[in-house]
């Protein structure tokens, strides 16, 4: 038998590699505003920069919750590479503006006004991605590149801001970010982006702006998939808002706090890299839920290790810990984007992809206060001890919701829908309705999960398609 030809990287595809660059160039330009921002904060408040930046940090994560599902409700009115153009582009005017505030409330509007931005632009870059590469494989390895594209972002741009300190000053940094979202802009304008799905406009703005929501409360895997973005959210927290304290009560010196959030880095670059592989072999369901498992766990070995007294040991101990909780945080958010897509219909994907942003960031509210607030009146263990309960909490229900038989095809029946109705071409009756079967996802045809209220429900096998495209 000959040898089976090897897949094209995703990076031929010419419309995924502009779009992949500009989601660089823009996390670059991003990664240098968090450095030249702090030092701007310190400028401005002194020693109460800290006070600014932790509001600034709040005013990002309501942004994030609040403005992508208005953003989304009235985005099929404008096409998505002028939404996303405009957006970059808006980021860029902050940007341009933040080195000429001299008020901690002007630094807090433009950075709503940034964040809003960006909340506007990210759903909408997720939602083109599955459009651009269907095929299964593909999009996983796309995905498996954004989170790359984050993690080394996260690693890299403080290194590269740091080179730059030494030739010009820190608000010539603002000007590598107005770069990058120009930057971005422009590959996204010359870009042609495939038409998305028609959507039917039902009901105002409000629940047009609620159609994501409804969409995961509808769907059990989709409900699992947020409860498994708390259980991230809650190591997450330890990680990136208690490192610090962490690494002082071991007696190291403040150099080790980067080594020790390097390490966590690094443990979601190689799970990033190893991700693609092991999807072929596995669920997604058996993939999220073994990795979010380990997040409980680790955190518990955490929580004795800042009980105890430093020792020889508790260095390596805790960055082997730092690097399994970002391996396990990104085995859950690389996949994400597959459950998504699985879930939801073509013209709905932006919706989907808006709440997911939303509801995801609004885990993070609730456990970056946890992580900041409890440490320094409960201690870093009964901290972190309640952080690792709220991931094993979220955890088992994400597997209580999510079922272990989960087919890409349900039969199921329609009660509601007249004889003759489109959608009831390949249906026959049964009892009170017409029975059929197909990719089932919630839709205007489709209100409820098969199976509840009584509602009948028969599976056919378990098929792993090597497209997700909807096929009605």
């Amino acid at each position: 038998m000959p040898p089976r030809p090897s897949r094209p990287p995703v990076l031929r595809n010419g419309t995924y590699r502009r779009l992949f660059t500009a989601q660089v160039v823009a996390l670059t330009g991003t990664g240098l505003a968090t450095v030249a921002l702090s030092l701007l904060a310190y400028d401005i408040a002194g020693d109460d920069a800290p006070a600014v930046l932790g509001t600034a940090l709040a005013i990002k994560m309501i942004a994030y919750v609040t403005v992508a599902p208005l953003v989304t409700a009235v985005a099929d009115r404008v096409p998505r590479r002028i939404l996303m153009a405009a957006a970059d582009l808006t980021r860029a005017g902050a940007a341009l503006t933040l080195p000429l505030v001299t008020e901690v409330w002007q630094v807090h509007v433009l950075i709503f006004l940034l964040q809003a931005a960006s909340a506007a632009f990210t759903p909408a870059f997720q939602a083109t991605i599955p459009q651009v590469l269907p095929d299964e494989q593909d999009y996983t390895r796309a995905l498996s590149m954004s989170r790359l594209a984050y993690d080394l972002e996260s690693l890299l741009s403080p290194m590269l801001a740091a080179a730059l300190l030494t030739v010009v000053s820190y608000d010539r940094l603002f000007t590598g970010t107005v770069v990058g979202f120009l930057a971005s802009a422009a590959l996204v304008t010359a870009t042609a982006l495939p038409a998305p799905a028609p959507v039917e406009r039902t009901g105002g703005v409000r629940t047009r702006a609620a159609l994501g929501a409804r969409l995961f409360a509808a769907t059990p895997r989709l409900r699992a998939l947020l409860a498994l973005d708390l259980a991230v959210a809650a190591a997450g927290s330890v990680v990136l808002v208690d490192t610090v304290a962490v690494v002082r009560g071991l007696d190291r010196p403040a150099g080790a706090v980067p080594v020790a959030l390097g390490a966590y880095g690094a443990g979601s670059v190689l799970a990033a890299l190893a991700l693609p592989r092991l999807l072929r072999h596995a669920t997604d369901r058996t993939v999220l839920l073994s990795a979010a498992s380990v997040l409980p766990v680790v955190l518990a070995a955490v929580a004795v290790l800042t009980s105890a007294a430093p020792a020889a040991w508790s260095w390596p101990v805790l960055l082997g810990a730092w690097a399994a909780i970002g391996a396990a945080c990104s085995a859950v958010l690389t996949p994400g984007g597959r459950v998504v897509r699985r879930s939801t219909a073509d013209a709905d994907l932006p919706a989907a992809f808006a709440a997911r942003f939303s509801l995801s960031h609004g885990c993070w509210l609730i456990t970056y206060p946890l992580a900041g607030w409890l440490a320094p009146w409960a201690g870093l263990p009964l901290t972190v001890a309640a952080l690792g309960a709220l991931a094993l909490a979220a955890t088992a229900a994400a597997a209580a919701s999510w079922p272990a038989h989960d087919p890409y095809r349900l039969e199921h029946l329609h009660p509601d829908l007249p004889p003759g109705h489109p959608h009831l071409a390949d249906a026959r009756p049964s009892g009170h309705g017409w029975l059929h079967g197909h990719h089932y996802v919630i839709d205007r045809h489709h209100h409820r999960w098969p199976g509840r209220d009584g509602t009948r429900l028969k599976t056919r096998g378990r098929s792993r398609p090597g497209s997700l495209r909807s096929p009605r």
